[in-house]
């Protein structure tokens, strides 16, 4: 009786590992297909938001540069002017 029941058993495994489909139904091949265009939609949102911060970055750097220029062109011609000032006011 036992071994008719271990067959039996054997035997209706077999038929539920059968029954399994390897193959991924309609709905899980939609699920993975969502899942992996959020990936991409993550790693494109992350590649934009790194590319943006370099640009800010970058225009920040320009920005400052020009400022500095600016204030060293200023003031080299205050003082020119102040020297004009002085030689102007000697004689």
């Amino acid at each position: 009786m036992k071994k008719l029941t271990g067959i039996f058993f054997a035997l209706v495994m077999a038929t539920a590992v059968a029954a399994c489909d390897s193959d991924d139904g309609p709905a899980e091949e939609a699920g993975q297909n969502i899942d992996n265009a959020a990936e991409q939609t993550q790693e494109s949102a992350e590649n934009a938001g790194d590319a943006i911060e370099e640009h800010a970055d970058n225009a920040g750097d320009a920005i400052e540069e020009h400022t500095d220029n600016a204030a060293e062109a200023t003031q080299d011609k205050v003082e020119e002017m102040g020297d004009e000032v002085e030689k102007s006011t000697d004689h």
